[in-house]
């Protein structure tokens, strides 16, 4: 017979991705953030809550190591059936998460799961060997990694946390993955040179890029809890919106008037005070990474879209080890495989793949 479970009572409940460690809901904010159960039985349910005005939330499911479903996830609160009609004694390793980035945009989107239900039992989920940590942009939200090549629309079908290069890396070193991660957000400014759209600022939050009442009342402006989790090393892939910004307008403040640009000179690249404004807030945000990751290796990786700024951040990073002697900071530039393009000219799952083994064995020479 079913029985509806608090996800409360469940102990051997294995949760991924930064929360607001509630269980009553599970509220899932950012990519790749979920649960994940071994569990016996026929069948399992999961009761699930869904809103949005602008962005709806989509849900991967996989089963035994499978991905085996993906699916959107419409406004109100309603079971899923997560599988059915299997053998009772069998153990099915469940994994349910989000398939796309936090929206910023939309104060309305949420994604929660409120309970399970099955007729089994829910055993322990065994831990991965390392933790790591992604920090990006659209690129690290899996923008366009899933989908027609030909699709052009911004929306949050277009978005996949499994073909995505953070998850890969993650199954190549057995490690559990969290990701933070914004489309057309960067270093110092977006692509549009909106200076508020910066990912840095944010970083101490659970979520604190999000908006809206409800957001805050979910915790997603609290102080996150960096002693919960401490990841092995923290990869950062930000830097190609602030290239963009090169090449767009300047951006002006509705509410001030004021005026925010990154600046290309006549050689091309930054204004030289532009240019260090971009170095300063890369080595401020390394600072930051190693005050709330004392022992994380910290790699900063950069060029899937071009990688025009890979000299200047580069730089950045071997003045960053120099002034401060950390050791544990490292580059890597990733090939721009254009030929392996996805959905709105973002990287393909191929594309994906092949960053996700070049920062494995970057890993594997530093961890």
């Amino acid at each position: 017979m079913l029985r509806e479970i608090s996800l409360t009572e469940i102990k051997n409940l294995k949760v991924y991705g930064r929360t607001n460690r509630s269980l009553s809901p599970l509220t899932l904010f950012w990519t790749a953030s979920g649960f994940e159960v071994r569990v016996t039985g026929t069948e399992l349910w999961a009761l699930i809550e869904g809103d949005f005005e602008q962005q709806e939330p989509w849900i991967s499911l996989e089963v035994s190591g499978a991905w085996v479903g993906r699916q959107m996830v419409e406004q109100g609160k309603r079971w899923i059936c997560l599988f059915r009609g299997r053998s009772p004694q069998a153990i099915k390793q469940v994994r349910l998460y989000k398939d796309m980035q936090a929206m910023s945009g939309d104060p309305q989107h949420l994604l929660q799961i409120h309970a399970l239900k099955t007729d089994g039992e829910f055993l322990p989920v065994p831990e991965k060997e390392r933790k790591l940590e992604f920090i990006g942009d659209s690129i690290t939200s899996g923008e366009g990694a899933i989908g027609a090549v030909s699709e052009e629309d911004w929306t949050a079908m277009l978005f996949s946390a499994k073909n995505n290069y953070a998850t890969m890396t993650g199954e190549l070193l057995n490690a559990e993955v969290r990701i933070l991660s914004q489309s057309g957000w960067g270093v110092v400014s977006g692509w549009d040179n909106n200076p508020h759209c910066a990912l840095p600022p944010h970083y101490c939050q659970v979520c604190g890029l999000l908006s809206g009442e409800r957001n805050e009342s979910l915790g997603a402006k609290r102080p996150h809890d960096f002693s919960a989790w401490q990841p092995d090393a923290v990869i950062i892939n930000l830097g190609t919106n602030d290239c963009g910004a090169l090449s767009s307008p300047a951006w002006n403040d509705p509410a001030t008037g004021e005026s925010f640009q990154q600046r290309r000179g006549e050689n091309g690249g930054f204004v030289p005070e532009d240019r260090e404004r971009f170095q300063g807030a890369i080595k401020n945000f390394l600072t930051l990474l190693r005050e709330k990751n004392p022992n994380a290796q910290l790699l900063w990786v950069y060029g899937m879209l071009s990688g025009e700024l890979s000299p200047v951040i580069e730089e950045a990073i071997r003045d960053y080890t120099a002034e401060t002697g950390d050791a544990k900071a490292a580059y890597l530039e990733l090939t721009d495989a254009a030929e392996h393009r996805g959905a709105r000219s973002h990287p393909g799952k191929a594309a994906h793949a092949l960053a996700a083994e070049e920062i494995a064995k970057k890993l594997r020479s530093l961890l």
